[in-house]
């Protein structure tokens, strides 16, 4: 009977560990608006065989449900951390041009000025290493922190909807790391 309580409090306190993926650590929790939220998955965006960035997604209960989680209005981050000095302001607008046409089936006109706005977080030189988080709360709607200094606000669920869809919609970004996202 010990050997079963040890073996499901191992299991339960390695859940939620930290990972490291690519060089970058990423932790099994994260508090945001004093809720704790939990790694829901985490992977690297790959383009042609080479790692661009790492994708670390946290929710406040683990989902494999990729439209659960685009869906939902409640608190979740997005984290972006550049591994790759090839990645330049223009790639990235472009990628976030085409990651956003995807998400939403190219219905963009409702969103086109806060994409914009979005958009102007890259316009200062990307480099190896830089962060990007992505947090979205209700109440207050998407925070964008970029190498721990707040750079935007956008409000609306559907934007949250539209940016996390570029990396977990039916056509993501990159299809490896959607799973990796969703824990699978």
């Amino acid at each position: 009977m010990n050997y079963l309580v040890i073996f499901i409090f191992v299991c339960i306190s390695t859940m939620n560990a930290d990972q490291e993926i690519g060089g970058i650590k990423i932790p099994g929790t994260i508090k945001v608006s004093d809720q704790q939220l939990v790694l829901n998955g985490a992977g690297t965006r790959e383009k042609f065989w080479m790692d661009m960035y790492v994708g670390a997604l946290f929710v406040k209960a683990k989902t494999q449900n990729a439209s659960e989680i685009i869906a939902a209005n409640d608190i979740m981050v997005m984290e972006l951390t550049i591994v790759s000095g090839l990645i330049t302001s223009q790639k990235m607008s472009d990628a976030v041009d085409e990651g956003f046409i995807k998400s939403t089936n190219n219905s963009l006109s409702a969103l086109q000025t806060r994409i914009n706005q979005f958009k102007q977080i890259f316009k200062d030189e990307i480099k190896k290493g830089d962060t990007y988080v992505f947090q979205y709360e209700p109440s207050k709607g998407l925070s964008i922190i970029r190498n721990g200094k707040l750079s935007a606000m956008i409000p609306g669920l559907d934007f949250k909807k539209a940016l996390f869809g570029i990396w977990l919609c039916d056509n993501p970004a990159d299809k490896d790391l959607k799973l990796q996202l969703l824990g699978k």
